[in-house]
């Protein structure tokens, strides 16, 4: 006699690593020091750096190196996996912003992302995809967007480099981070495409 139960079978599913948390400018815009915004979901870098080439290789051409900034990253690799292909990684201390990330292309020559540290709180990393991939506003710099958004709201993110040139002194004018934060946030994701089928808000 065999036992029987309500549970259903097991079935095998398989894996599929989470998408990439990436805003980007428009294609038709001025794109200027930042192409965008990226949030990754932890610092394993190797891990990260693949699902994020991984989204921006259909969509600017075959992704052939990544510059990052070695002060937030504890391990850095030489290689990642990317669509079947491998891309090399370089790195730098003072000749790439720390808070960006820079990939480079065949077709889009290069996207300049604004990196968005994990331990950030979603509201806040809201404010900077919508700030970094805001089209409408003055250009700015990765570290002058990171500086603002701690002037205004404090201690949203674990990580701000208060050593920086660019670090925001009192009576600066936030105004313009402001407005560019409460504009709609254009969130590409894996699934998603091409840019015109961005999603639009962070998961």
């Amino acid at each position: 006699m065999s036992a029987t139960t309500d549970r259903p079978p097991l079935r095998i599913v398989p894996f599929r690593a989470p998408t990439a948390r990436l805003a980007l400018k428009t294609v038709s815009t001025f794109r200027g020091p930042l192409d965008g915004a990226w949030w990754p979901r932890s610092r394993d870098l190797t891990h990260e750096l693949s699902a994020l080439a991984d989204v921006l290789d259909p969509l600017s051409g075959r992704i052939t190196r990544i510059a990052v900034n070695a002060t937030y990253w504890p391990a850095i690799p030489s290689r990642v996996p990317v669509n079947g292909h491998v891309v090399k990684v370089g790195w730098f201390t003072t000749e790439l912003d720390p808070h960006k990330i820079m990939l480079l292309s065949h077709t889009t020559g290069s996207w300049n992302l604004l990196v968005i540290p994990p331990e950030t709180n979603a509201p806040a990393a809201a404010r900077l995809m919508a700030a970094a991939s805001d089209s409408a506003g003055p250009p700015t710099t990765a570290s002058a967007l990171m500086a603002a958004e701690h002037a205004l709201h404090g201690n949203s993110m674990t990580v701000l480099d208060q050593d920086s040139e660019e670090a925001w002194e009192d009576g600066d004018d936030t105004s313009s981070y402001q407005a560019a934060a409460n504009r709609p946030c254009r969130l590409i994701t894996e699934n998603a495409g091409s840019p015109d089928k961005a999603r639009s808000r962070v998961r």
